[in-house]
């Protein structure tokens, strides 16, 4: 009969535990939970490792859990911002958000009611089709897109499309992060200078 090893330190399993047992202990089974998380975390890791987030109420009010009380948060006072780990961790507010600051060329584009019935409408498709590979997620309204990257705007900008909207930033702004990748993008960011220079 072959030994049954544990899926996470892979040592035997021995005859106390029961025949559908997958892990030898509490602790390897914890820890192999918290590494599926981690992999199934869509989150660039040049955003996470950055100490610049916020937890957000359902009005999209940005909140600090940098001290010992929830507090509002402000996208221009580092003081208020945490690490991803701690705002994932905190159950304030209604989501999470990522404070964008000049300093790390992190840059979001924020495509208004670019989906239709869940399907990108045709002035966004071709924003999207012209991108490099880099990290997209749906926003909060299901609707809208955040396409993030590195890239620099200087002053916030706001392009009119129709009923729709371009918006451009890269700091003294918050952005809401849903962790719902649009389509197949992937988990890095990309240099999205000539995008923004085309649109702006």
């Amino acid at each position: 009969m072959k030994t049954k090893r544990c899926e996470h330190c892979g040592d035997h399993l021995g005859a106390r535990h029961a025949h559908n047992a997958r892990f030898c202990s509490g602790r390897c089974r914890m820890a192999a939970h918290r590494s599926v998380r981690r992999q199934a975390d869509p989150v660039p890791s040049a955003m996470t490792r950055r100490p610049q987030w916020v937890r957000h109420t359902s009005r999209k009010v940005p909140l600090s859990v940098a001290g010992p009380k929830v507090r509002p948060a402000s996208s221009t006072d580092p003081e208020t911002w945490s690490s991803y780990s701690k705002v994932c961790r905190s159950a304030a507010g209604a989501g999470l958000g990522f404070v964008l600051s000049w300093a790390d060329r992190l840059v979001c584009i924020d495509l208004d009611h670019a989906l239709l019935d869940g399907e990108l409408r045709p002035w966004a498709r071709r924003i999207v089709e012209g991108l490099p590979e880099t990290y997209i997620e749906v926003s909060l309204s299901g609707t809208g897109l955040h396409i993030w990257g590195f890239g620099s705007v200087g002053r916030g900008r706001r392009i009119r499309r129709g009923d729709s909207s371009v918006e451009v930033y890269d700091r003294g702004r918050y952005i809401t992060v849903t962790r719902q990748p649009f389509e197949d993008a992937p988990s890095r960011l990309a240099d999205l200078t000539q995008v923004i220079d085309d649109l702006l």
